[in-house]
C-alpha cells in the first residue's frame, strides 16, 4: 500500500460511509429520485431571479412617508456603499388585489392578479450589499468561499424525475450572470449536481443546446463510441477509488447521450398550442419561462430562471425607466407561469420563489461609477431590507410576513435572513436544514452553513 493509497483510504473513509445509503438507495445512479427524510408539501423547485436587485418600494414594499420627505433628508441612518441624497418617492402607483388587499406596484399588473396566491416577504436581508457575495449568499449560502449552490443541494437530496435531462437547469439569456457558474455550481459535491446552462437567447435547438445532435455519426455508432469510451473509464478508474472527477465525466458523456432525444422535445415549444405561446409572449422571457414549465413538467427537479445576464434590475440612474422597462419584460410570463402550473395541477407541489440578490435605496443615489446622478433619480444597493415573494408548494398566500421601516430601507419587524429563508425552502422539499448534510475536509458541511431558522409564518 503506498502512502496515497493509505490517506486516501484514511481521509475518504467516513464519507463513503455517509454517502453509501444514498448510493445503495438510489441504484449507484446519483440522479435517481429519492423521498426526503420528512414529510415534503413540494416536489420540484422555479427560481425566478431579477437579476441586479429590484428596488422594494417600487415593487412590492408601498412606502407613502417617501412622498413627505421628497427632497429631503431622512431621519434614519443609511449605511450605503456609495452617497446617497434625499428620500426619493416611488414614480409608480401601488394598488390593492385580490381578497387579501396587498398592494402591488402599477409595474405588475399581471402578477398583481395572483397575488392571493404570493407570500410577500417585505423583511429580506442579506449580509454585503454588492452584487458578487450577495449572487453567492442567495445562491450558495455563503458570501465568498467556494459552496454548493442552493439547486445543488436539492438535485443532491432529492434526485431527478428525469433520467434524460439534467436535474437541475439554469436558463440564462446571453451569457453567463455576475460570478457565473459560481450560482449554480456543485462545488465539493458530485459533479453530477452541478447546474446546466442554457442560453436561452436562442431559440433553434442546435444553438440552445450545443451538439444537441451527432455530426458525424448515426445513433448506433455513437453508442458504440460511448461504450468504448466508458470501458476505458472503467480500466482507468480501476485503480483510482473515489474519484469524484471521473465520475462526473462519465455521468455527463451518458446524459449527454440521453438528452438528445428528450432535449429535443422540450425545448422545442413549437410544440405547445398557439394559445398557450400567446399567453406567455413572444419574447425572450416569455419563451424562456415556457421553457421553465415544460421543464418541470417532465421532471426536472430545479429550474433557475434568469432576467438577463448582466443585472437588468440595477438602477443607479433612472430607475423609473429601468423597472418600468424590467418588470414590462417578465410581468406577464410569470403570471403565464402561475396560470399554467394550475391548470396543470402542478402548482401546489411546485415552490415558486421571485426575488433578487438584495434591494435598492429609498433614497436617491447622488454618485456613482464617477457620475454625477442627482438628477438622473437612481436607487443605491440596499441589503439591509428587500422583498422577495413565493407561492405554491405548501407556503402561505395572499400572507404579507415582516416589514422594513417606514421608508423601507431596513428591515425592522419578523427579519428574514437569507440562510432563514433557505431553511424554510428546505423544510417545505422535506429536508431538517441541520440535518442535511455533506462531508468535506474534515467536517460537515450545510446549505445553511451554522445559520438559519424555519419561519413557521410562511408556511399554509
Amino acid at each position: 500500500m503506498t502512502r496515497r493509497d493509505l490517506l486516501n483510504l484514511c481521509g475518504m473513509g467516513m464519507p463513503a460511509l455517509a454517502l453509501a445509503p444514498m448510493l445503495d438507495a438510489a441504484g449507484v445512479n446519483p440522479l435517481a429520485a429519492r423521498h426526503p427524510p420528512l414529510a415534503p408539501r413540494a416536489k420540484r423547485v422555479i427560481h425566478i431571479f431579477m437579476n441586479g436587485g429590484p428596488s422594494q418600494v417600487d415593487t412590492f414594499d408601498p412606502k407613502p412617508m417617501l412622498a413627505t420627505y421628497a427632497g429631503r433628508e431622512i431621519p434614519i441612518h443609511l449605511r450605503t456603499e456609495r452617497k446617497t441624497g434625499a428620500a426619493y418617492p416611488s414614480p409608480f402607483e401601488f394598488k390593492r388585489h385580490g381578497q387579501s388587499g396587498i398592494e402591488v406596484s402599477e409595474i405588475f399588473p399581471h402578477v398583481a392578479r395572483h397575488v392571493d396566491d404570493l407570500c410577500v416577504v417585505r423583511s429580506m436581508h442579506t449580509n454585503i450589499p454588492n452584487h458578487e457575495p450577495s449572487l453567492l449568499m442567495m445562491n450558495c449560502g455563503a458570501e465568498v468561499q467556494s459552496r454548493p449552490s442552493f439547486g445543488s443541494w436539492v438535485t443532491y437530496g432529492l434526485g431527478t424525475e428525469n433520467q434524460n435531462l439534467p436535474g437541475f437547469i439554469a436558463l440564462c439569456p446571453g451569457g453567463l450572470p455576475v460570478r457565473g457558474t459560481h450560482n449554480w455550481r456543485a462545488s465539493f459535491l458530485p459533479g453530477a449536481y452541478q447546474g446546466t446552462h442554457i442560453d436561452t437567447r436562442e431559440s433553434a435547438i442546435d444553438r440552445l443546446v450545443a451538439n444537441i445532435r451527432p455530426l458525424a455519426t448515426g445513433p448506433a455508432a455513437q453508442r458504440r463510441q460511448l461504450d468504448l469510451l466508458a470501458e476505458m473509464n472503467r480500466a482507468y478508474a480501476a485503480g483510482r477509488e473515489d474519484d469524484a472527477m471521473l465520475d462526473a465525466r462519465v455521468q455527463s458523456f451518458e446524459l449527454a447521450y440521453r438528452m438528445q432525444m428528450e432535449a429535443s422535445d422540450v425545448f422545442d415549444l413549437s410544440r405547445e398550442p398557439a394559445s398557450v405561446r400567446e399567453m406567455y409572449g413572444d419574447t425572450v422571457y416569455g419563451r424562456q419561462m415556457l421553457m421553465a414549465r415544460r421543464l418541470l413538467e417532465r421532471g426536472v427537479r430545479f429550474v433557475q430562471v434568469w432576467h438577463g445576464a448582466g443585472q437588468p434590475w440595477d438602477a443607479h440612474n433612472d430607475v423609473k425607466a429601468n423597472h418600468a422597462k424590467n418588470a414590462g419584460e417578465c410581468d406577464q410570463p410569470i403570471a403565464a407561469l402561475l396560470a399554467d402550473l394550475k391548470q396543470r395541477g402542478l402548482f401546489n407541489d411546485t415552490l415558486v420563489i421571485w426575488g433578487g440578490e438584495f434591494g435598492r435605496t429609498p433614497t436617491v443615489e447622488l454618485a456613482a461609477f464617477g457620475s454625477n446622478l442627482n438628477g438622473d433619480k437612481g436607487r443605491d444597493h440596499n441589503s439591509y431590507g428587500f422583498t422577495m415573494w413565493l407561492a405554491g408548494g405548501g407556503v402561505r398566500g395572499g400572507h404579507i410576513h415582516g416589514a422594513t421601516d417606514e421608508f423601507g430601507f431596513r428591515a425592522v419587524e419578523q427579519t428574514v435572513h437569507v440562510h432563514d429563508l433557505h431553511a424554510t425552502l428546505l423544510h417545505l422539499l422535506g429536508f431538517d436544514h441541520e440535518k442535511f448534510t455533506y462531508r468535506h475536509a474534515g467536517r460537515d458541511f450545510r446549505l445553511t452553513d451554522v445559520h438559519g431558522r424555519v419561519v413557521r409564518e410562511l408556511l399554509a
